[in-house]
């Protein structure tokens, strides 16, 4: 029995793999066993298909308050994955330095520390470093 919206799930699978790549997002959906597979469904549904599925916001403003709000919790992994996927929405290197700019005002100067850590390291993969 299906927990999830098929179409919303279909809308979600689109968005989800235009911003963090097919290859990612297809590895994470194949890792998925009966334990996860639940929730990579639901999240694909939605956070992809809910949350990115219309056109009120666009992609790129999206992916900048994402990395706002994964910042803010300080969850790294999700950060890195988030920037590259900022990259691939639009985000430049002066707009990801002034997100975590606000993210070192209203989190704090190590919570900065770390995103300028991860943000350098997926712009040197990026090829995009100054």
């Amino acid at each position: 029995m299906s927990t999830f919206d098929e179409d919303l799930f279909l809308k979600g699978l689109e968005q989800r793999r235009a911003t963090l790549g097919a290859e990612y997002v297809d590895a994470n959906l194949a890792a998925a066993d009966e334990f996860t597979r639940p929730f990579q469904e639901a999240m694909t549904a939605w956070c992809w298909g809910f949350g990115w599925g219309d056109d009120v916001i666009d992609a790129k403003t999206r992916s900048m308050m994402n990395l706002s709000m994964i910042g803010a919790l300080g969850k790294m992994h999700e950060w890195e994955v988030h920037c590259k996927g900022a990259l691939t929405n639009g985000v430049n290197q002066e707009e990801l330095r002034a997100i975590i700019h606000v993210i070192g005002i209203y989190c704090g100067v190590p919570q900065a520390l770390e995103c300028f850590r991860v943000a350098r390291k997926v712009l040197a993969e990026a090829g995009a470093a100054e």
